[in-house]
Parts: structure tokens; sequence; C-alpha cells
């Protein structure tokens, strides 16, 4: 790793391990995210209360988090790009692009980052896509390494879902496949979704050769969510970037203590669960 992305590093992963919350969920532009978020101050509130590691946003509400006085609060990881692969509907055209093209990093410093993220899309029959991404990744890989900035990738392996609009395909060999490609652009951080077997993980981290988070995607039984992610843990994930999973269900903060446990403690799904019972 460069020595300079290290420095913003150690802000971020707390014993080489993050949780980080996901709440930039509005530049995708599709109203049942937003379920949950509609108060973002008192999300924001309740999260640095909470204490994970990092929160995500993007720059427009980066302030709710960097304002708050002290030390003692969660990372910024920031998202710098968008797209429209997230919306219920399949549109003609897809794209992606990054929200300032002509000084990508400039938001992140202001707002000082601990770490940026951008998306690496890949759909069936959508190479124009795909080449977006990669030349959004291209363009921001440089100028990480000129000012100290860690690169999160997110190599995202989507299918087309019957009624419209897309969904994680849980593939293995095309996780893998997408996550190398990330490493291979510079990634410092991927952010990769879990494979349809949790056994399988591991293969994803041995191709990654850096920290890999594991998306959480849409909500499911927290049951089954603590679940996967302890066994994703025993697979070399280094913690999860989770959003839906978490600020969508009735006790965001308690959600938090029981990943946390999970992530820094090794504990399993079951004391996890016994830790978000508490309240």
């Amino acid at each position: 790793m460069r020595h300079n992305s290290k420095v913003r590093m150690n802000r971020l992963f707390g014993g080489d391990r993050c949780l980080d919350v996901a709440i930039d969920h509005g530049v995708c532009n599709e109203p049942t995210f937003l379920n949950g978020l509609e108060d973002i101050q008192a999300v924001v509130k309740a999260l640095v209360s909470a204490g994970p590691d990092a929160i995500q946003m993007n720059y427009g509400q980066a302030d709710l988090l960097q304002h708050v006085p002290g030390k003692d609060k969660p990372a910024l990881v920031m998202r710098i790009d968008m797209g429209n692969p997230y919306n219920r509907i399949r549109h003609r055209d897809m794209w992606a692009v990054l929200q300032n093209e002509a000084e990508p990093l400039v938001g992140a410093i202001e707002m000082d980052a601990a770490c940026v993220v951008v998306n690496l899309f890949m759909l069936p029959d959508e190479p124009d896509l795909f080449r977006q991404c990669v030349e959004n990744i291209s363009r921001v890989r440089a100028d990480c390494d000129k000012y100290g900035m860690p690169l999160m990738i997110e190599p995202l392996v989507m299918q087309p879902v019957e009624k419209g609009g897309y969904m994680v395909d849980g593939d293995a060999d095309k996780i893998v496949t997408l996550t190398r490609l990330a490493r291979e652009m510079g990634a410092d951080i991927v952010k990769a979704d879990p494979t349809t077997n949790a056994e399988d993980f591991h293969k994803v981290v041995e191709a990654a050769r850096c920290p890999v988070l594991v998306r959480g995607g849409g909500k499911e039984d927290l049951r089954a969510v603590f679940d996967k992610s302890a066994a994703l843990m025993r697979q070399g994930a280094m913690g999860m970037v989770y959003g839906r999973n978490i600020y969508q269900h009735a006790n965001p903060s308690a959600v938090v203590r029981g990943l946390m446990a999970i992530v820094h403690e090794d504990a399993s799904s079951e004391q996890a669960f016994a830790l978000y019972q508490q309240g």
C-alpha cells in the first residue's frame, strides 16, 4: 500500500476491520431506498451515537457528520459517483458518472474523508456502462495517488429482474473476476457482493489482495443478516458496508451493536442477535 494512503486508512479500520454504514442512497434516485432516510439529520445523529467505524455519505450531506464537534465520531467514506442501475425500471441508456468530473476528489478532501468509493458495474449487454465505470476509476486513481486518498472500488455483477431493473448476481466466478479487475485497477479496498454460497467468499478475498468489505444489498431478515455476516467474516472479509440492512430496521443502533461485535469481536450470529435484543 502507498504510504500516504495508509494515513487515512488508519482512521477507517479499527484493528484492521471496519463496519461502514452506507446512507449514500439519495443519488440512486430510487424512492424505495429513502425509506428510513427521510430525516437524514436524525439518522446521522443516531449513527454517530451508535459508533460504527465509518459512515458512507455523499458530499451534499457530509456536513451533518463532519460538523459534529470532537474527534470521537465515525470516519467519513464519500461516494463520488452516481448511476441509474438501481432503479426499478430498466433504462434505455445506462450510465455512471463522477459527481464532479473536473475535480472528483475536491469534495472529499474538503470534508476530510478517510476514503472515496466508486462503482464498477457489470451488467449483461451493457458494455458502455462498464466502459464508463472504467473511465471513472482511471480518472480518480491518479488523484487518489496524488492526494493520499484510499480508493474503495465497488465491483457489482448484476442480472436483470423479470419485472424490470437489476439485482445482484451472486455467481462466485463472476464476482471473483470483477474483484480481480478492481484490484488490477488499483483498489485499496474492495466492496464486494457476497457469493451465493458464503463458503466461496474466500476466493473473492484471495483475488482482491487488499481489504474486502461485504456489501449488504437489499433489506433481509435480521437473523439471516447476522448469520451471513458471521460466515463471511470467517471466510476472510475485513468487515461490512451495510445500508438498508441497518437504516431500514426499527432500531438501527442496535443492529450496529450486533454487527460491530461480529466484525471486531468475532461474535457468533447468536451472540450478535442477543446484543441486538438488548435494544
